[in-house]
């Protein structure tokens, strides 16, 4: 979805009024939102999804459950029920609501891939817990994901250690706060 609508903002995190294309957003390192959502079973572990081989940044690394752009007009909430429908559709009859979701917190980063794409975002990060959720109740969009697992916090301290998973630190802490505390 690279001609993907979205909405500009300026350095504070504020809408400026202008929407593009999401190639020209990078292309420009212009500032816009994502989200970032973990799915949690009742066991704690945290779905992982390894991206494809064809993403433009990260290809083939393992990454958090879902993440994603913000289209133009759309809110975190909406967006990161969207991305989950397309990304990694839970087949239980019904799709994933905003009401489902937990805000976690947002942050911002800065990251040049190259010089025509700069990375330049806000992040809201959600969390989505679901028990009895099983690998195989999970339709993968296998043009976005190639693999999925279920991942203890011990397993994915490895995963960040041996840097075989996308960086998002910011992410990961308070992950792990989260679970700690349940």
């Amino acid at each position: 979805m690279n001609n993907e609508l979205i909405d500009v903002l300026d350095e504070n995190g504020v809408k400026t009024g202008k929407v593009l294309a999401r190639n020209d957003v990078h292309k420009n390192g212009l500032w816009h939102r994502a989200i970032v959502v973990a799915v949690i079973n009742e066991k704690n572990e945290v779905l992982l999804q390894q991206r494809s081989a064809n993403k433009e940044k990260n290809a083939n690394m393992w990454d958090i459950s879902v993440a994603g752009h913000i289209s133009a007009g759309q809110d975190s909430l909406s967006a990161a029920a969207r991305e989950i429908n397309e990304e990694v559709s839970i087949n239980l009859g019904y799709n994933v609501s905003i009401k489902d979701f937990r805000y976690m917190y947002s942050f911002r980063k800065e990251q040049k891939f190259r010089e025509d794409f700069i990375e330049r975002q806000f992040y809201d990060f959600l969390i989505l817990r679901k028990n009895d959720l099983k690998i195989e109740d999970i339709k993968i969009q296998e043009s976005e994901v190639q693999a999925i697992k279920f991942c203890s916090m011990p397993e994915l301290r490895e995963l960040i250690e041996s840097k075989q998973i996308v960086e998002r630190k910011e992410v990961y802490s308070i992950l792990k706060d989260y679970i700690f505390k349940i």
